[in-house]
């Protein structure tokens, strides 16, 4: 079965794999000239499914708590599993209360062993929660392994590429995200830094609780840290504002004064594909299938709703293939 997959984003990546190791034949098409510049390319990395039930719905918590051993099975030692540490200062201690009280999974951790656990926050933080069964990996790093594991599995790739000029698949899966045609989504921005701090070290993502900024930081290669938590209800793909900047940066040195000293490594902003209920979809469009909807929840949703694509293009060329049965005689579709 000859498959085309529209978009090179993580939905489209981990749909191409669940594809191509249930021996489908499968070509991605994306319209731009490389992996960078889609939402994907700015996402955090983050594994959460139990710190995002605070404000997302069950379906997240239950699609989402696997996601780690799929992303650590398909590419060994991309994941690092230290969990997440969810801190607030102590005049915003109802807000970690509040966390606590929406979440499942954590434990409460005092001053010692909020030092024990990430050492450059002692004396920092009296109170917090530690999700020990979340991880976390580097989006860019893992779609470029991922990219390379698909093309040694005979993926073909076609970048620059309009998939509406291309035919002659068997099936289609649309992974495009916000641009694909469908009037029912939306758009978020989500605004991110990077900063080079080499005066801080962290083991694991950290979430700084605030009722107007709350903020995670979550750490890369080379003393480097993705700086994020914006969500903007705006489908407009311009720069990183000055307020979302001054928001983040004094978020950032609240979790740490080094940040302080920090260098701005980059900017940039994603648009988030969301539904009215913000949960993802797999639909059937014909006999194309539809991914779409992870909203901040890319790389955390996209191994299930990968399997679920997977399930129906294959169920659907089983259905296929059962209709082309004549007098009790198997006839391949």
């Amino acid at each position: 079965m000859k498959v085309l997959i529209k978009g090179a984003g993580v939905a489209g990546l981990t749909a191409a794999f669940e594809l191509a190791a249930r021996g489908g034949t499968v070509t991605v098409a994306e319209i731009r000239h490389g992996l960078g510049g889609n939402a994907s390319w700015f996402a955090g990395g983050m594994l959460a499914p139990w710190c995002e039930r605070e404000s997302a719905e069950q379906p997240v918590l239950d699609l989402g708590r696997d996601a780690a051993d799929w992303w650590d099975a398909v590419l060994p030692g991309q994941v690092t599993r230290g969990g997440t540490l969810v801190v607030a200062p102590p005049r915003d201690a109802g807000e970690l209360d509040r966390f606590a009280s929406r979440t499942s999974g954590h434990r409460r951790v005092d001053e010692d062993e909020i030092a024990l656990l990430e050492p450059d926050l002692a004396g920092r933080f009296r109170r917090g929660l530690l999700f020990p069964y979340e991880a976390h990996l580097d989006p860019r790093q893992a779609m470029a392994a991922l990219h390379d594991k698909l093309a040694a599995m005979g993926v073909k790739f076609h970048f620059g590429t309009d998939a509406r000029h291309v035919s002659g698949f068997d099936r289609q899966i649309d992974c495009t995200g916000i641009a694909a045609a469908d009037d029912r989504l939306r758009g978020v921005r989500g605004e991110m830094l990077i900063l080079r701090a080499p005066d801080i070290s962290l083991s694991r993502p950290v979430r700084l609780l605030h009722p107007r900024f709350p903020l995670y930081a979550v750490p890369r290669a080379d003393t480097q840290f993705m700086i994020g938590a914006t969500m903007v209800e705006s489908q407009s793909s311009g720069p990183v504002t000055a307020r979302s900047m001054m928001e983040l940066l004094g978020a950032a040195y609240a979790l740490h004064p080094a940040f302080g000293e920090a260098g701005i490594v980059e900017t940039g902003v994603g648009i988030r594909p969301a539904f009215p209920d913000n949960l993802p979809r797999v639909e059937a469009l014909g006999t194309a299938v539809a991914i779409n909807g992870l909203y901040r929840h890319g790389f955390l949703l996209a191994p299930a709703m990968a399997r679920q694509a997977a399930d129906l293009i294959f169920s659907q060329d089983r259905t296929k293939e059962l209709a082309h049965e004549t007098n009790g005689q198997w006839r391949s579709a």
